[in-house]
């Protein structure tokens, strides 16, 4: 694996130029140190002085294995490229009188897609005099969106774009189903209890 991006962007032990640094450690008093006290406390942990805020006034280093330093930093990294997912959008085409199969075949693949985590962009295109047909491509793209409440929501209400009527919608974002409450078992019955006669 290679950090070579990373490594120059940090100056380490003899690189750090300030006559003195101000250390943040688990185990150090959090202080500020001459550079040779800094140096001379890494060396003797066998470890590296770090420069991770140059610009700090003194500069902020860490007394650090700076291979672990750079592998944490590598993992941070991947870590938050991962957390942005591309998302895609997917298209699905209509005709201003598509017949029940070919729907329910559409539909099918749109639930698919939304399973996946993708966007769907549903349209209607309309083919020379079909246009006349609009509001019945706009019929169709909103009962589209209403077969697919359970999975998705509505981005973009149908609207003509050209000779294409479209709809955007979005995955919703799956819950967890909530486990139902265990019935209470119910309290026994209590008997009502005899007043005790009054001993004289």
């Amino acid at each position: 694996m290679k950090n070579d991006t990373l490594k120059g962007q940090y100056r380490i032990n003899e690189q750090i130029r300030a006559k003195e640094v101000r250390i943040v450690s688990d185990d150090i008093e959090p202080k500020v140190y001459p550079i040779f006290q800094a140096l001379k406390m890494a060396e003797e942990k066998e470890l590296d002085l770090v420069e991770i805020s140059p610009n700090a006034q003194p500069p902020v280093c860490r007394i650090i294995d700076y291979s672990k330093f750079l592998y944490q930093l590598k993992k941070r990294q991947k870590e938050q490229k991962a957390k942005q997912v591309k998302v895609n959008v997917k298209e699905i085409r209509f005709g201003p009188q598509t017949d029940d199969h070919d729907y329910n075949f559409k539909l099918k693949h749109a639930k698919g897609f939304l399973e996946d985590g993708d966007k769907v962009k549903a349209y209607v295109f309309f083919k020379g005099r079909s246009i006349l047909f609009k509001e019945q491509g706009e019929v169709l793209l909103l009962r589209f969106a209403n077969d697919l409440e359970d999975y998705a929501k509505v981005d973009q209400m149908p609207m003509l774009e050209g000779k294409r009527m479209t709809i955007q919608l979005s995955p919703k974002k799956k819950e967890i189903p909530k486990k139902p409450a265990a019935p209470k078992p119910a309290a026994p019955a209590q008997k009502a209890e005899k007043p005790e006669a009054n001993e004289e």
